[in-house]
């Protein structure tokens, strides 16, 4: 039996999660497409290079964005 060493499980859970960080990240991607229509370039890089805590955030603000715009804004949320 082989043991997982120290540095071997930090590599594990670093995949995992950029797995999620990838797998919300289209989530997201296709939830503002079907709401807003095809997004650009620099919104999909946006989106595929942002963390968890603010995938989370754009997802949420998804829902009841006016526009794909508002979606990103930086100001206050309700």
């Amino acid at each position: 039996m082989r043991y997982v060493t120290s540095v071997e499980r930090i590599g594990m859970e670093r995949g995992l999660e950029k797995g999620r960080q990838e797998g919300e990240a289209r989530t997201l991607l296709r939830l503002l497409e079907r709401r807003f229509g095809r997004v650009s370039d620099s919104v999909r890089t946006q989106v595929m290079a942002a963390d968890l805590e603010t995938l989370d955030l754009w997802f949420d603000r998804g829902f009841d964005a006016p526009t794909l715009d508002a979606v990103f804004d930086e100001g206050p949320t309700h």
